[in-house]
């Protein structure tokens, strides 16, 4: 009797090691192929470009200019959808007098390959590097901004290379967190992989850094953005919005712009006059 329980534990065990293997493939990227939408529909110029990274992917991106661009935002999207679901974003930005470079991931949009963790990490930081080799891109002024999982790619991409100022929006601390409050009575983080861990990267970036995250979050716990602003490294500032996940930038539009400007006016001056 004995060794049949043993064996429903060891049979149990082996079935939520397996789902949670299942999961972390399948459960944290959520690509779409079909571009629905782009910037022109939004009375937008851009240009369409492919970059390659350096393990020899082709990624798709747009390079929406300003018209008198005080500074480029290199934009790293969420899970789900693909670039041509940030339309309305990159309008907003564009507003503020950005250029903004957004590109999609590898098995997002157009762009080749499957996702993972070092993946996204890579694909961010040819995008960075892409950037650097254009001549219309001032290399002192250029913003990283990631929204969700794209604000964990945003922080690691901070704190590998020289940008001038880090906006996170909507981040989690770490995967293994995330699994924690998705599922509090299982010991997932002795089984998932994947890290993402932006409350490790963001201690050490000195640039200026921006943390936004809405009160009102149903997705990612507002208190995983208040501990990403504590432990990270002055100059920050933290931005309270309210709001869904998806929906509190459009529902006070007005004060996100105000709130971005205020921002990059004060921290890009300081930032590149110190360089």
């Amino acid at each position: 009797m004995t060794g049949r329980i043993s064996l429903l534990i060891l049979i149990f065990f082996s079935l939520i090691f397996a789902y949670f293997r299942h999961f972390e493939k399948r459960g944290i990227y959520y690509p779409t192929r079909e571009i629905v939408f782009n910037p022109a529909d939004a009375a937008l110029e851009y240009e369409d470009i492919f970059f390659n990274t350096e393990d020899n992917l082709k990624l798709n991106a747009w390079f929406v200019p300003a018209q008198r661009p005080k500074a480029t935002l290199l934009f790293c999207h969420g899970n789900a959808g693909n670039i041509s679901h940030r339309v309305e974003m990159i309008k907003i930005f564009n507003q503020l007098n950005l250029n903004v470079f957004i590109f999609d991931y590898r098995g997002y949009g157009r762009s080749q390959g499957v996702p993972s963790e070092q993946g996204l990490y890579t694909d961010a930081q040819a995008a960075f590097e892409y950037l650097l080799s254009r001549k219309d891109v001032d290399r002192e002024r250029i913003i990283i901004y990631g929204k969700s999982i794209g604000a964990n790619v945003a922080v690691k991409l901070a704190s590998w290379v020289r940008a001038a100022v880090l906006i996170s929006e909507s981040a989690f601390t770490s995967a293994k967190d995330m699994a924690k409050e998705l599922f509090p009575y299982f010991p997932v983080k002795w089984i998932i992989t994947v890290r993402f861990d932006a409350e490790a990267a963001i201690k050490d970036i000195t640039i200026p850094k921006l943390i936004i995250h809405s009160r009102d979050d149903e997705i990612i716990p507002f208190n995983m953005g208040k501990r990403l602003f504590e432990v990270a490294a002055l100059p920050k500032e933290f931005y309270q919005m309210r709001g869904t996940h998806n929906d509190a930038i459009f529902t006070a539009q007005d004060e996100y712009i105000s709130h971005l400007n205020n921002f990059l006016n004060k921290y890009l001056v300081l930032n590149t006059s110190a360089q």
